[in-house]
């Protein structure tokens, strides 16, 4: 017998039947499709109640560990980028300039290098001061316009620093430490723009006549900076007005102007730098008091003026045999600057005395200086028959082979560093 309820059974069949035929084939699609889209509705409107389904990735962040929050000195807000410049690109290095760029990358692995070379530096300026970037034509003219090896190394670090930020550094510099090293710990990286060292601290030369804008200095062959930094843009446009006025008074493009050391120096290198930083802290500043070199005269530890974070002439500087600035195997020497990607100089002489040589030899000797002084000033009250005599006789002398051998001695017992 058939159950009442089996779909054999001929009282349901009847009555489903019966049913059927009281709808209308179309009014039954339109229920379906009614009753399918009123429970996406209620899907839809409910989701945010329903009890979410973990995925991996979540179950995974949950069970790792959890990162510590950055400190002061972990560079959180400045850019991790590394950057140098140089002829040729690292493939080309000799081994010297090879071993000494690897230091940057071995002591910050997770750094990105960039290298700016003599066959990309003008895409990178066109980039990101042409039209697409900050839209500086002139800046890129300039930069276009400009012949001078150096003055073009001075422009495009400062352009670098400017446009992306990070940590600059010659190609002659070795890391000692890592740049996680720059901020010590003591201070909020956040509240810091620039990380900068000084260099030369001799003020008791200011008024000398050539070693005067050389005596107090901040270093700029290796600092760090936030990008968009408008001191970085001040000092560019005070090159730009410099090189054009320079360009005018010799009668000449800005790609034929002749410069000698100190003009250099003054016009784009470490003095021009000082400059700019100082005139910037002094602009941020809310004190009467103005913010001089003599702020940073003898500094013993690390201090934040007006943003900008200056760490002691070891720091950057370490080795030079002036301005205590200590050695390299101090705790607190950063870097070490090789100098031999500083000839430079050949190009642009420094002032040479036809008897009594460069001031610069002595290295700021107090002893040597005075000396060389006296002895200029000596020469210059002499007859003119008689200062042509000494030059000849210079002259003469320097065209000897060098026959007494405590002649270098004499130089070594001077303690002379290397030439800043």
């Amino acid at each position: 017998m058939n159950s009442p309820i089996s779909p054999l059974s001929p009282k349901l069949a009847a009555t489903t039947a019966k049913f059927r035929n009281r709808l209308p084939t179309q009014l039954r699609r339109a229920i379906s499709i009614y009753v399918a889209c009123i429970c996406v509705l209620l899907i839809i409107l409910n989701v945010d109640v329903m009890p979410s389904i973990p995925s991996p990735s979540g179950v995974f962040k949950r069970n790792a560990v959890p990162r510590k929050t950055q400190k002061s000195g972990s560079l959180g807000s400045f850019p991790r980028k590394i950057w140098q410049t140089w002829k040729i690109d690292p493939f080309s290095f000799e081994e010297r300039d090879s071993l000494t760029a690897k230091t940057w990358t071995l002591k910050n692995p997770s750094f990105r290098y960039e290298l700016l070379t003599d066959s990309n530096d003008m895409n990178y300026i066109e980039h990101h001061f042409g039209p697409g970037g900050f839209n500086r034509m002139d800046i890129v003219d300039l930069y276009r316009s400009v012949n001078a090896t150096i003055i073009k190394a001075d422009l495009l670090r400062y352009l670098i620093m400017y446009a992306e930020g990070g940590v600059y550094a010659d190609i002659d510099v070795e890391a000692l430490r890592p740049v996680q090293r720059f901020i010590p710990e003591r201070y909020d990286e956040s509240q810091i723009d620039m990380v900068l060292g000084v260099e030369i601290d001799q003020p008791q030369f200011k008024s000398h006549r050539i070693l005067g804008k050389k005596s107090q200095s901040f270093c700029q062959w290796t600092f760090m900076a936030k990008p968009r930094l408008p001191v970085m843009l001040k000092l560019v446009e005070n090159i730009q007005g410099w090189l054009t006025a320079v360009a005018k008074k010799q009668n000449v493009p800005i790609g034929e102007v002749i410069l000698d050391f100190d003009e250099v120096i003054s016009g784009t290198g470490p003095s021009a730098f000082t400059i700019a930083i100082l005139e910037e802290m002094n602009k941020r500043s809310s004190s009467a008091v103005s913010i001089t070199w003599d702020d940073f005269h003898d500094l013993d530890e690390s201090k934040v003026v007006s943003g900008i974070l200056v760490l002691d002439v070891e720091a950057f500087a370490a080795g030079q045999g002036h301005s205590d600035s200590g050695n390299h195997n101090a705790r607190g020497a950063l870097v070490k600057h090789h100098y031999h990607a500083s000839n430079w100089p050949s190009r642009h002489p420094r002032f040479s005395h036809p008897v009594y040589g460069e001031v610069e030899r002595c290295n700021w000797n107090p002893e040597c200086v005075k000396k060389w002084d006296e002895d200029v000033e000596s020469f210059e009250l002499l007859p003119s028959e008689e200062q042509q005599k000494r030059i000849d006789e210079k002259k003469s002398e320097d065209n000897q082979p060098l026959m007494n051998p405590n002649v270098g001695l004499e130089l070594r017992e001077l303690n002379l560093g290397p030439v800043s």
